[in-house]
């Protein structure tokens, strides 16, 4: 299932920007003020973490629950492994994130002069919910560029609604459609890819006689299989931080060869992306098998 915890963190920093703005609008200029619109654009952030930390709890203990249940664990086991799990995180999460931003830099803030800035990590939906309260205290907030994805929403919900009422296998929902708007392009080709690659796995198994069942069965492979590879880049990304993070040299203290190699490196990185594609094709295929 969906938590759309990035909607409603966003929400809530627009909403509590304009509240601030409103009680406090009065006696302070922000327009003229910058150290003071920073101040009550990060007290709207901090906000927004509260909330989006407590929807994300939520979610995901509704969901370990319902999964707890299928499987016979009980309330009170999950609960104190809840506990732990939320612990634990609390203590890595930051650490990580901190050695992430020194070795690459993170959402387009470099840490120190010289860094490569290719090599740094984007954080679209961060630069997006600070710029919503930046933008809402400096006064410059494009609500008309607001007001034209509210509508294009609006529009994509109620032409989904419409493919439903007909019975139609093609589906547009509002999330994927905004996700794609507004996620950097070396982002989205891989979700796009990936999708491609289920609905090619669903043919093929529903050309082979299978059936539904057969259909979920491939997919749900397809999706561990995914899982890992992402799981296997987030943690090789850590831990080939902690060198470019020490390192004066920065991303280049690893470097083996020189760069006139990199045009082979880019078919060569090519060639493996499609080997990965049909590696995730062929091991959907197998459950089915």
């Amino acid at each position: 299932s969906n938590n759309p915890i990035s909607g409603v963190t966003i929400a809530t920093i627009l909403t509590i920007s304009l509240i601030l703005y409103l009680l406090l609008g009065l006696q302070v200029d922000f327009t003229v003020s910058a150290p003071q619109a920073l101040s009550a654009a990060a007290t709207a952030i901090l906000v927004g973490a509260v909330v989006a930390c407590a929807a994300a709890i939520a979610g995901d203990n509704m969901q370990d629950l319902k999964a707890g249940r299928i499987v016979g664990a009980t309330p009170r086991q999950q609960q104190i492994m809840q506990l732990v799990g939320v612990t634990a995180a609390a203590l890595v999460i930051a650490p990580i994130l901190g050695l992430l931003f020194e070795a690459y830099g993170l959402g387009g803030v470099l840490p120190r002069e010289g860094m490569d800035p290719d090599e740094m990590l984007q954080a679209p939906q961060a630069t997006l919910m600070a710029s919503v309260a930046d933008g809402v205290f400096s006064r410059n907030l494009p609500w008309g560029m607001i007001g034209v994805g509210a509508l294009i929403a609006a529009g994509v919900i109620a032409l989904d609604q419409v493919l439903k009422a007909r019975g139609s296998s093609l589906r547009v929902p509002v999330l994927a459609v905004a996700v794609g708007i507004y996620l950097p392009i070396e982002l989205e080709v891989p979700i796009f890819v990936g999708g491609i690659v289920a609905w090619l796995v669903g043919r093929a198994v529903r050309r082979g006689g299978g059936g539904e069942g057969a259909v979920r069965q491939a997919n749900h492979r397809g999706l561990l299989f995914s899982s890992g590879l992402i799981t296997g880049e987030a943690l090789v990304g850590i831990f080939l931080a902690i060198p470019f993070a020490v390192s004066e040299r920065g991303t280049d203290v690893l470097s083996l060869v020189s760069e006139g190699f990199d045009p082979a490196a880019r078919w060569i990185g090519a060639a493996v992306v499609v080997g990965f594609i049909v590696w995730l094709y062929r091991a959907s295929l197998r459950a089915s098998e």
